[in-house]
């Protein structure tokens, strides 16, 4: 079980990174890239179908 929630944090804080990284590139604006961040794999998906 331990082994899962260790899994699930990562997955959840690389998927954060990866919009920062995008937002920030695509913007340039901290304000969006802490936007983008909280909602992470959701903008991840929508960059790239939308891209």
């Amino acid at each position: 079980m331990k082994d899962k929630t260790i899994i699930a944090k990562a997955g959840i804080s690389f998927g954060s990174a990866l919009a920062i990284a995008i937002s920030w590139h695509a913007h340039q604006s901290i304000l969006w890239a802490i936007i983008h961040g909280l909602f992470s794999w959701f903008y991840v998906i929508y960059f790239a179908f939308t891209r």
